[in-house]
């Protein structure tokens, strides 16, 4: 991995090095006797065999490509895991295999999965260097051989990792998984990090033992100890969740959340909204999507924000009708925005003269702010230091009508909630907001539809299939699109009548913030998704 935890810089063969108490936890994890056969296949300084030769295992073998590290050990052979020829089985591989993204690997990184009959098997130029660590690992198994990791998690629920996915599914069974969201395993270190234990065999356990740890504060042998024994305890969520299958994303929620989440998404098909799915439908499943019904657009760049507030500043008729009135993300809540900003917003190809001219006190305004204005990126392109660097989606924000507001980013570690906001024509997001529109062939209400997105369903749905990093939920264009959408049959009487009724109490709820409406707009929802 690429940060090492001595020195805090990049190197290139992607090194973050296992904390002590860490590499003890993994060791515990494991069943193993004195005789049994250990392999470390990316051994680093080598924390991991210290630690098992000072309980007694000795028949130990590690690999290590830098030189540098680990010399202390005579078991480690100082070539590379990828292109190693092993004919030996282990009974344990254990250890923190390196994380690079394919676009970050050396080229000589890149020549030698070339090589890889592995790689070229089971992977591509969108996979990661971390894949083959594993599955080569796993190769490498006797049979009931464990395989115990320290690695990012981001991989479980990928497109790219589904030949990974699929292997292990076909070749073993996960016995524990830990999941340490935005705990900082390693210095610097912001990624989702799990620990998992898979097991080499032709048989399966039914169920994963997990444990999810929510806490932003260092790991102690205590809290480690205590998520081993699923002691209850502050910031720990324990779930029994069954063994993964084919050609799924594994997702770390427990089977009853899973289920209801399939009734969902069954709802919202599009051969038939109301009947529930034969088993042997599930692959095949084509969901109405808000991105079916929506058009959605990432905010304008200013560049630096703070130069472009007006901030109350005393402005001629012409400087005022060159304003343009922002929501930022920290002003919405569910289902409204609570404040807006007014921002500059000059039109593009004025001389530094005319802008002075035409706007005296936007000139006087952006002086102090000029040299850090001068620096922002420019987009291959000259940018006036008064002018914002992107106004992407300009022309789908124009559109004189209701918008969508939601963060492009937001923290779920302490909500139960998402904000999307409903917002009147005229108000523009910047870049930490993104907006939504109903599509001009939409016939759904853009009340029904803020509604719909605020539902704890689909707050339950985006926690386990959105784009979530650490407690982190991004709303981007596409993960938004990606979101299933309950459309309305309107040849039903029925399902029309229930869609006005949705609609007349969100317009109700919007003037009265009366919390008992949600709770009427949430059963009505229910009773459409077909909900318990």
């Amino acid at each position: 991995m690429e940060i090492s935890v001595k020195q805090n810089t990049k190197n290139k063969f992607g090194q973050y090095f296992t904390p002590k108490v860490v590499a003890e936890f993994m060791i515990e994890l494991a069943d193993i006797f004195p005789s049994s056969t250990i392999l470390e296949p990316s051994c680093g300084e080598g924390i991991f065999l210290k630690l098992l030769q000072q309980k007694g295992f000795n028949n130990l073998t590690a690999y290590e490509i830098d030189p540098h590290l680990a010399n202390e050990f005579s078991c480690v052979k100082y070539e590379s895991f990828v292109s190693a020829k092993i004919e030996n089985k282990f009974d344990l591989v254990i250890g923190n295999p390196p994380y690079i993204r394919w676009k970050n690997l050396e080229t000589e990184l890149k020549q030698e999965l070339a090589k890889s009959v592995i790689w070229n098997k089971y992977f591509n130029s969108l996979c990661d260097y971390l894949y083959i660590f594993i599955l080569k690992s796993i190769e490498l198994l006797n049979q009931n051989g464990q395989l115990i990791f320290v690695c990012p998690e981001y991989w479980m629920n990928t497109t790219h990792s589904i030949s990974l996915r699929n292997y292990m599914v076909e070749n073993g069974y996960f016995e524990e998984i830990y999941h340490f969201n935005e705990t900082p395993v390693f210095d610097k270190v912001t990624v989702s990090i799990v620990v998992f234990k898979y097991i080499k065999s032709k048989e399966k356990k039914p169920s994963i033992k997990v444990a999810k740890f929510y806490a932003n504060q260092k790991l102690t042998k205590k809290t480690l100890t205590a998520l081993k024994n699923q002691t209850p305890c502050k910031d720990v969520e324990y779930l029994s969740v069954s063994q993964f299958k084919l050609n799924e994303r594994w997702i770390l929620h427990a089977d009853e959340v899973q289920e209801r989440l399939k009734i969902f998404e069954n709802s919202c098909s599009k051969f038939n909204a109301n009947a529930p799915l034969s088993l042997f439908d599930e692959g095949n499943v084509e969901l109405y999507t808000i991105g079916d019904i929506c058009d959605i657009g990432n905010g304008l760049v200013s560049g630096l924000d703070k130069a472009f507030q007006v901030n109350g500043a005393v402005l001629t008729n012409r400087e005022l009708a060159a304003t343009m009135k922002v929501v930022k993300a920290k002003d919405l809540k569910p289902f409204y925005a609570e404040n807006a900003t007014t921002y500059i917003y000059v039109e593009e190809g004025l001389t530094e003269a005319t802008f002075k001219e035409k706007y005296p006190h936007f000139y006087q305004h952006f002086k102090p702010y000029k040299a850090d204005l001068e620096k922002r990126y420019q987009y291959n392109r000259k940018i006036n230091y008064w002018e914002w660097v992107f106004l992407r989606n300009l022309n789908l924000f124009n559109k004189p009508e209701k918008r969508i507001f939601v963060p492009c980013k937001e923290r779920i570690s302490n909500k139960n909630h998402f904000r999307f906001a409903l917002v009147e024509k005229g108000f523009f997001p910047t870049q930490d907001v993104t907006a939504i529109f109903k599509k001009p062939t939409t016939k759904e209400s853009i009340e029904y539809i803020l509604s719909y997105l605020n539902l704890p369903i689909v707050f339950d749905w985006l926690k386990c299939n959105g784009i979530v990093k650490g407690n982190i939920v991004e709303f981007s264009e596409k993960p938004i699109s990606s979101i299933p959408f309950r459309a309305i049959d309107w040849a039903n009487p029925k399902e029309v009548a229930v869609h006005d009724t949705i609609s007349e109490l969100t317009r109700q709820y919007l003037c009265s913030k009366d919390r008992e409406l949600l709770n009427l707009i949430n059963q009505t929802f229910n009773h459409l998704l077909n909900m318990p």
